[in-house]
């Protein structure tokens, strides 16, 4: 059914990265359009789009097309795509113009939201689109024996949504997708500064402030950080110095209901399974996995082991290019 001519799309929240099995991951974007109001003709994508974010005139706006895992603006998402396409033509050549595409979603996604993923991948010129679930797109890229009888927990943690889910025999066993992640640290972050300073800092910002000042709650050397933002009383630019500390509190809500789905999915294991478990431990990817202190914090919470997948960012693009080889065990077929 698949030839030469087959990539792997991660439509992700934060970005988009596209996998060839010939030629590895040959794109990596955010997840950004910057458009146009007036015409809704595109104007960037990716990395030039997201550099714009709080930056543009009133006739320009740069959005994220993708919410929570899943599409919230289907033209844009389309527009997003095709753009993508013609990059990716660009590296590997003419041999992907009707190419068969693999495609994550994620496990809480709706019916309505799966044909919203295919329609718009379909759109930008693709001849047959599969659907994978997230969590087995992430665990095959994690170098995990998806396919043996054996528990293969996965916590993927990426902007939009975390999904934990338990893989045995090519398909899941017990999942859970909370609409929480990266993006939502960020948020937590920019209202934390604004409730407690009445500084307003962007998106941009308060990610930065996530990479470098980040912390699981655990015992860290504080870090301090200058911010800069809109003090909100006066209206004027100011400077603050923040510290991890804060930081880390500001995180606690949101890796509190990461962690509860972790156990939700552990307490819904299979006995057979459990064994499995204690001795292989869990495999984390994602972006959001790489929080600082992140993975010891949770070995201390759920007492088993604890690993991080070789490359957490491109896992689930990598599993979704290599789910090829176990398609007809793992993938949704759609005609």
């Amino acid at each position: 059914m698949f030839g030469n001519t087959t990539i792997g799309i991660d439509l992700g929240t934060a970005n988009i990265l596209v996998y060839s099995k010939s030629e590895g991951l040959i794109l990596n974007e955010p997840s950004v359009v910057a458009m146009d109001v007036n015409t809704k003709s595109v104007l960037a994508i990716g990395q030039e789009a997201k550099e714009m974010i709080g930056k543009t005139p009133t006739n320009i706006i740069a959005v994220r097309p993708l919410k929570d895992g899943v599409i919230a603006d289907y033209d844009v998402t389309a527009d997003l795509l095709r753009e993508i396409m013609r990059r990716v033509t660009g590296v590997v050549g003419n041999s992907v113009k009707r190419p068969n595409v693999v495609v994550c979603a994620p496990t809480g996604a709706t019916s309505v939201e799966r044909r919203a993923i295919i329609d718009a991948v379909k759109s930008m010129g693709a001849k047959e689109v599969s659907l994978i679930e997230e969590p087995v797109a992430a665990a095959i890229g994690a170098d995990l024996p998806v396919d043996e009888p054996i528990a293969n927990v996965i916590v993927d943690i990426g902007g939009g949504t975390s999904e934990i889910a338990i893989i045995s025999y090519g398909g899941i066993v017990t999942s859970t997708s909370v609409r929480t992640g990266g993006d939502h640290m960020d948020d937590e972050i920019i209202q934390h500064i604004r409730k407690n300073y009445n500084l307003l800092v962007g998106e941009a910002t308060a990610e930065r402030i996530k990479m470098e000042l980040g912390y699981a709650p655990i015992p860290h050397t504080e870090i301090t950080m200058d911010v800069r933002g809109r003090d909100l009383l006066t209206g004027l630019p100011m400077t603050l110095t923040i510290t991890s500390t804060e930081i880390q509190k500001a995180l606690e809500e949101t890796l509190s209901r990461i962690l509860e789905a972790i156990r939700v999915t552990l307490e819904q294991c299979p006995a057979e399974l459990s064994g499995d478990i204690v001795d292989r431990g869990i495999v984390l990817t994602g972006g959001g996995s790489q929080l600082h202190g992140f993975q010891e914090w949770l070995v201390n919470q759920i007492d088993v082991p604890v690993h991080m997948a070789p490359s957490p960012l491109e896992s689930v693009a990598i599993g979704t290019g290599m789910s090829l080889e176990y398609i007809d065990k793992v993938s949704k077929k759609i005609n």
